[in-house]
């Protein structure tokens, strides 16, 4: 799993800057020093005169590449399987992926998440030019909504910050809003504070599956969320430091929002989660009903996952809504350790036998799709 230093959440904008200008380093001369030899700012994936296929773009900030920025690459990449190999930098941008662009891959060339980061700050309650807010989609770093995409070695991020803007109410801001069938991410990060990863479909009627492996999200409400039927295995969740509220909860891991006809929700396995915060001044998880779909029925399990002492070990859950309590949803636990984890009130923490945790595995939730192998 990745390791992620400890750090206060305000200092996010500066230690992406540093972690970026790190990496930019490193991929203008990545591998071994020798004399004579030329930057490889792609590391092991060509670069425009040693191409892999006419259909890999490469995406360097100074030039070196066929694009300066991600979003001009994915303009480019008009049709089906291409593959974006992007150098180290920041890349402050927001940047879409629309349905038309199916089976597109990014690479983080330096095979290092913390050197190539996507970066923008938008919030829910930023003013639009023209007039109106941009609302929790619009305020999505990345939206990716084509199916079969695949990302490894990238951050996304959302750096806005409530304290810079005691105005905005609105304060949802998503790194990425991702909403296609069969998108696999590996060793990536998501950065933000509320609602950071949207993991969502397109459609009530639309049951996307997510892969995602070997990732770290950080934030504070609801910080990863959505409708989608998402798999998170081996990944780090860290719960941020607030410094606007005096008391618990500062806020909740989870916020599924699955469809009442989907069968298979969010499946957390083999994971583990940290926190910045006192110890259990962070919620697990709580349902959202949202009012464009009444009938939803959360889904959410945590397996075999390590809970740290910053999760509400007595009561880990709660209601978004007390229209909506969490008992009746389809919250679920198996497993787990952790201080976080300890069953005291059993009644708080619903449990599944070893015959009902067969049924809740990678597999099973991802059906005829492998994005693991």
């Amino acid at each position: 799993m990745l390791s992620q230093p400890h750090r206060s959440s305000l200092s996010r904008r500066s230690f992406l800057a540093a972690s970026a200008a790190a990496g930019a380093g490193l991929g203008l001369a990545s591998g071994p020093a020798r004399a004579g030899t030329r930057p490889r700012p792609f590391g092991r994936f060509g670069s425009p005169v040693a191409r892999r296929d006419p259909r890999t773009l490469y995406v360097h900030p100074g030039g070196a590449g066929d694009f300066t920025t991600v979003r001009d690459a994915v303009a480019a990449a008009g049709g089906s399987g291409y593959t974006l190999v992007i150098a180290p930098g920041v890349y402050r941008q927001t940047v879409a992926v629309d349905r038309a662009r199916t089976e597109m891959t990014w690479i983080g060339a330096s095979e290092n998440p913390g050197d190539v980061v996507v970066v923008y700050d938008n919030a829910a309650g930023t003013p639009k030019p023209g007039g109106g807010t941009h609302g929790t989609t619009g305020s999505a770093t990345t939206t990716v909504q084509a199916d079969g995409f695949t990302a490894r070695w990238i951050t996304f991020a959302n750096d806005w910050l409530r304290a810079d803007h005691p105005d905005i109410t609105g304060t949802q801001a998503v790194a990425l809003k991702v909403q296609g069938d069969r998108s696999a991410f590996h060793h990536c990060r998501f950065l933000g504070h509320q609602d950071t990863l949207y993991a969502d479909s397109m459609a009530l009627g639309s049951f996307a599956r997510q892969y995602f492996a070997h990732c770290y999200a950080e934030g504070d409400v609801d910080f990863v969320f959505g409708r989608a039927t998402a798999v998170f295995e081996h990944c780090h969740f860290r719960t941020l430091h607030r410094t606007d509220l005096s008391a618990a909860p500062y806020g909740f891991v989870f916020a599924p929002s699955t469809a009442g006809a989907n069968p298979l929700g969010y499946l957390v396995t083999r994971s583990r989660v940290t926190s910045e915060a006192p110890d259990g001044f962070y919620k697990l998880a709580r349902p959202w009903v949202p009012s464009s779909d009444t009938t939803a029925r959360p889904m959410l399990t945590v397996r075999d996952t390590r809970l740290g002492p910053g999760i509400d070990a007595v009561a880990p859950y709660t209601n978004m809504s007390n229209s909506y309590p969490w008992q009746s949803m389809r919250f679920a636990e198996y497993r787990n350790t952790g201080p976080g984890a300890v069953v005291s009130v059993p009644e708080n923490r619903p449990q599944l036998g070893a015959s009902q945790a067969a049924s809740h595995t990678r597999d099973h939730y991802l059906g005829d799709w492998r994005p693991c192998a």
